[in-house]
């Protein structure tokens, strides 16, 4: 089952990035080209009968299946990420995260309106970055379709905060 293979090649990092914090560090599954294959197939499984326009990935985790998914669903991506990393006009976003607050941003021209998007990230914990992620996406005109993730922290509610948006959300491994 890839939630177990997952869960068993996932190492934590205690105390980082501050004490007190375990961090899920997924680097470990991308030493396994197997593994990759088999979650990014297991992603794409999931979105069967679901449309998707364009996979949108978080920085900077995000973009690594994200690319690879979009790869599987032959759609284009496009990357969300933290205030002054993209070259274009873009359009932001403040959100808070476990552990401070971040803006985002999206090229002003990185999205159509009504198109269908697949916002994905590495982990899902509190919810807010994918919160700031999915506004960046309306304010285009766009519309989340679903979540996608590798990990999800269950135990930190971040799913509720994706309620207002109502698309599928899942999680190939859950914590709880």
């Amino acid at each position: 089952m890839i939630e177990s293979k997952i869960k068993d090649t996932v190492r934590d990092v205690a105390d980082f990035p501050k004490p007190g914090i375990i961090f899920k560090d997924i680097t470990p599954i991308l030493k396994d080209a197997a593994l990759c294959a088999e979650i990014t197939q297991a992603l794409a499984e999931r979105l069967s009968g679901v449309q998707v326009d364009v996979v949108a990935g978080i920085e900077s985790r995000g973009f690594l299946f994200g690319m690879l998914l979009a790869q599987a669903l032959k759609v284009p991506f496009v990357p969300i990420r933290k205030a002054g990393k993209l070259p274009f006009k873009t359009i932001q976003q403040a959100c808070n995260l476990e552990y401070g607050s971040a803006i985002l941003e999206l090229h002003e021209d990185a999205l159509e309106a009504g198109q269908k998007v697949l916002v994905h990230d590495d982990l899902l914990a509190t919810g807010g970055t994918v919160v700031a992620a999915s506004k960046l996406i309306q304010q285009l005109g766009a519309e989340v379709t679903a979540f996608s993730f590798i990990i999800g922290l269950d135990f930190l509610n971040g799913r509720e905060k994706l309620e207002e948006f109502r698309p599928l959300t899942f999680s190939l491994a859950s914590y709880r």
